[in-house]
């Protein structure tokens, strides 16, 4: 987890906002894939590819965000 300590949490909050989100229109593009992988749609493996490319900044975000919190206390 060392990798994710030499990331600064801005570079990551940017990321989730501009690569997690893109393509903003019609809908963000995380959102639909994961409302095809809700619905049992998510067959094909460029929507894998999709939902992982798209989700990892999320994930990421979320995972610095608890080290963060973790080494506070």
């Amino acid at each position: 987890m060392k990798f994710l300590d030499r990331i600064p949490l801005s570079t990551l909050v940017v990321a989730a906002l501009l690569l997690g989100l893109a393509p903003f229109v019609p809908e963000p593009h995380v959102w639909e894939k994961l409302k095809m992988l809700g619905a049992g749609e998510l067959t094909r493996p460029i929507d894998v590819f999709d939902l992982v490319l798209h989700g990892a900044p999320w994930v990421l975000l979320l995972l610095k965000i608890v080290r963060v919190a973790r080494s506070a206390r």
